[in-house]
């Protein structure tokens, strides 16, 4: 698709090898399987079957799960004024534009591609939030949207359903046909648990990864998008800050998705998992929109390590 994002050579590097190693473990995966399987293709076909729902139905599971709803542009002018804009700069076509009733302060993009993406707000965003702030936290998503990341995480993600899927088949099997089967067959089937079990662990890892560095170059796209890296650090510090003040029990039903949103949902203590985690940090987040700000020739955004001395 032609749009007026710009990319970050650096980052698209990191997320090409990050992907290539996803594919290698996949054709690993799938070596060992056909080595020690003989119904390995029903697993296939059902892991098939649940990347196909979650790729094509993308948009719609993630508004209900979040409470979501479309919203025309009578109910939000302001808000889709702002979409209508930035879509406009970035050459790219409209969104659906959606608002969830959630206090917490959050955003994201779903959807496979430019033609069926929604780009969702939660009413506590558009609460705290000034103009320019609403607009970098839009250009952010609208960045997500331009370069598919919802459609590339679904296709990165297959690997570990697949694998998690092994997991549970070759369990069950051998628990439920454990007295019918020679010692051979229990040892094939405890190495199919073990090998799927890694890839599970090292697919999850690997997806972690490669969103921290989505989140990134969304940042970037649509700092430089807008020309403002030092609204889009603002809307991060107010929505960081005012989420950790998010009632407990509200953050945890939040966390599950944290995958999408904007920022997420870190409750109580965020520094725990951070190699787990789903975004970068909001210090390497303010640091990079600071080094685009002098880029831009602009006063690098409070906070921020940029123009300080080496």
């Amino acid at each position: 698709m032609s749009n007026r994002f710009r990319s970050d050579r650096r980052l698209t590097v990191r997320m090409t090898v990050t992907l290539f190693l996803f594919g290698l473990l996949y054709v690993l995966f799938v070596a060992a399987l056909i080595a020690l399987l003989k119904s390995w293709v029903l697993v296939l076909v059902v892991a098939a079957g649940f990347l196909a729902v979650q790729y094509w139905y993308a948009d719609r599971i993630a508004l209900y799960a979040m409470r979501g709803r479309i919203v025309e542009r009578e109910e939000y002018p302001r808000l889709h004024g702002v979409v209508d804009r930035l879509c406009a700069v970035a050459d790219m076509p409209k969104p659906r534009v959606a608002v969830a009733d959630m206090e917490m302060p959050n955003a994201f993009a779903t959807g496979r591609n430019a033609d069926h993406a929604v780009v969702c707000v939660t009413t506590g965003l558009l609460r705290r939030l000034e103009p320019d702030e609403l607009e970098g936290v839009l250009a952010h998503e609208l960045s997500h949207v331009a370069h598919r990341d919802v459609a590339v995480l679904t296709i990165a993600s297959f690997l570990g359903v697949l694998a998690g899927l092994v997991v549970r088949f070759a369990f069950y099997s051998h628990m439920f046909g454990g007295g019918r089967r020679d010692q051979n067959t229990a040892v094939v089937f405890s190495v199919v648990m073990g090998i799927s079990a890694a890839v599970y662990v090292l697919s999850f890892l690997l997806i972690r990864v490669l969103s921290r560095y989505r989140e990134l170059a969304a940042d970037r796209a649509g700092a430089l998008l807008t020309g403002r890296p030092s609204a889009l650090a603002s809307a991060l510090t107010k929505v960081t800050g005012d989420i950790a003040r998010i009632p407990t029990r509200d953050l945890r039903t939040s966390q599950a998705f944290n995958a999408f949103y904007f920022t997420p949902a870190l409750g109580r203590h965020p520094h725990l998992g951070r190699f787990f985690a789903t975004h970068p940090t909001l210090e390497q987040r303010i640091d990079q929109l600071g080094r685009i700000a002098v880029e831009l020739g602009q006063p690098a955004a409070p906070g921020s390590g940029a123009g300080k001395a080496g």
